[in-house]
């Protein structure tokens, strides 16, 4: 493999962990997680996934992730427009 196409497939990787592990870690503090016991750990990771994913497709506002998490946790009709598009 050339150091190219090696350094592309690096950036490449680091790429998409970054995107989304750093979005993780900064809006829902997964990294500081104490979840470890059974598959807690992996079925939490997959409903902070699924929440991130929600609140990235909500457009009706310009506001952060974290934001919108916020205002979710504050306001149903906000909660209900994120997790069913109305």
């Amino acid at each position: 493999m050339s150091a190219r196409r090696f350094g592309t497939a690096v950036r490449g990787h680091w790429g998409s962990e970054n995107g989304c592990h750093w979005q993780l870690d900064m809006s829902f503090g997964e990294d500081r997680s104490r979840i470890r016991k059974g598959r807690a750990d992996a079925n939490f990771a997959v409903v902070r996934q699924m929440a991130l994913s929600l609140l990235k497709n909500e457009k009706s506002q310009k506001l952060g992730v974290k934001t919108k998490r916020l205002t979710a946790a504050w306001n149903d009709d906000y909660l209900e427009q994120v997790l069913f598009g109305t």
